[in-house]
């Protein structure tokens, strides 16, 4: 799955003090947006819709990927692992 990033403008002192009172919960700010966020995407995205983009995910995972192997050549052109 390929990832984006989001980027926002939020007031800096505000931001200040989020980070210091997670900081004493030990919760972090980027897994709370995120968790936030998907939150979002299940409320407003369709559920068929969530289900197509979650099979186009798994049928991405099932294609074989190339090996990372290359075959060398010799002098006499055969191919050596």
């Amino acid at each position: 799955m390929k990832k984006s990033t989001i980027s926002i403008v939020f007031d800096a002192e505000k931001l200040g003090a989020i980070k210091q009172y997670m900081g004493k919960k030990e919760a972090e700010l980027e897994k709370e947006l995120e968790d936030a966020v998907q939150k979002l995407y299940e409320k407003f995205v369709p559920v068929a819709v969530r289900e197509y983009i979650e099979a186009r995910e798994a049928s991405e995972q099932e294609k074989p990927k190339a090996s990372a192997k290359k075959l060398h050549t010799d002098q006499a052109g055969i191919k050596i692992d």
